[in-house]
C-alpha cells in the first residue's frame, strides 16, 4: 500500500517524498486508487496557507491569495496546468479533427490559446481566493477541492474510454481496481458533503455537471479521454468550485 502511495505522491507533487522506484504498468493502476488521498494532503497544505494568510486581514487578501496560489502550483508542479493548455491549443486548433486534436496535444510548445486558458484560470483562482479571504471566509471548501477534483480523475478512467491505444491513460483503464476505484469515489463524495453540509452541494453538483460537459465534449471530438484532457479536468473543476464557493458564500 505504501508503494502505490509513494508512485502517486511522486506524480502529482512535488513534494519530496522516497523514490519508489521503477513502476510497471499493475503499479501505475493501484497508484491511481490514491489520487483523492493525495488531494488530501495537498488541500491539507493549501488550507493551513489560507489559515496563516489570513492572519494578515482583508486588505492584503490579494497578496495573500497570489501566495497561496503560488504555492497551490508549485506543490503540483503545474502537473495539470500544462495539460490544460495542451488542451485548450488543441481544442480550438484541431478545428474538429480528431487526428489534428490529438497531433497538438502531443506538441510540447504552447501556443497562444493555451496560454490564454492558463491565465483566465489562474486568474479566476486568484480572485476566488482573494474574495474569500477577504470575507473571512474559514475556507473549509479549500481542504476537500483538491480532493473532489482528483477524485474525478478516477470517475474519468472508469467511466470514459482511452483516446489512445498506449500511454498513461490507457494503463490506468487496464489495470485501475475498479471495485476500488469506485469505494474511493463514494468515500471522498460522503466525507466532503458531510463535511461542508448543505453549503458545499453548490460546489459539489457544479464539479459534477462540468464532469458530465466536459466528458460529452472528449466523447464527440476524441472518443475517450487523454493524460492531458485529464488534467484540463483537475484545473477546470478546481476553478470552478472556488468561483461557485465565492457566489454560494460556502466557507
Amino acid at each position: 500500500m505504501w508503494r502505490p502511495f509513494l508512485i502517486a505522491a511522486r506524480f502529482l507533487t512535488r513534494l519530496p517524498l522516497p523514490d519508489p522506484g521503477t513502476a510497471s504498468s499493475p503499479d501505475l493502476g493501484r497508484a491511481a486508487l490514491f489520487f483523492p488521498l493525495v488531494g488530501l494532503g495537498i488541500g491539507a497544505i493549501v488550507w493551513g496557507l489560507s489559515q496563516l494568510a489570513m492572519v494578515a486581514g482583508a486588505p492584503a487578501s490579494g497578496l495573500a491569495a497570489a501566495l497561496v496560489l503560488l504555492a497551490w502550483v508549485w506543490f503540483t508542479g503545474g502537473l495539470h496546468l500544462d495539460g490544460l493548455a495542451d488542451t485548450a491549443d488543441a481544442w480550438i486548433g484541431g478545428l474538429g479533427s480528431r487526428d489534428r486534436t490529438l497531433e497538438i496535444m502531443q506538441d510540447p510548445r504552447s501556443g497562444p490559446f493555451g496560454i490564454m486558458a492558463l491565465v483566465l484560470v489562474l486568474l479566476c483562482k486568484w480572485t476566488a481566493l482573494s474574495a474569500l479571504l477577504a470575507a473571512g471566509a474559514t475556507l473549509g471548501l479549500i481542504f476537500w477541492i483538491p480532493v473532489l477534483a482528483r477524485a474525478q480523475l478516477l470517475l474519468l478512467v472508469l467511466t470514459t474510454p482511452c483516446a489512445r491505444p498506449t500511454g498513461l491513460g490507457a494503463e490506468l483503464k487496464t489495470h485501475m481496481p475498479r471495485t476500488w476505484a469506485w469505494t474511493w469515489l463514494a468515500v471522498a463524495l460522503l466525507a466532503s458533503v458531510m463535511s461542508l453540509g448543505a453549503q458545499g452541494l453548490g460546489p459539489v453538483a457544479a464539479a459534477g455537471l462540468l464532469f458530465l460537459w466536459l466528458r460529452r465534449s472528449l466523447l464527440a471530438r476524441l472518443g475517450g479521454f487523454s493524460g492531458d484532457t485529464a488534467g484540463a479536468l483537475v484545473e477546470l473543476s478546481e476553478t470552478l468550485m472556488l468561483v461557485v464557493a465565492v457566489c454560494f458564500r460556502v466557507s
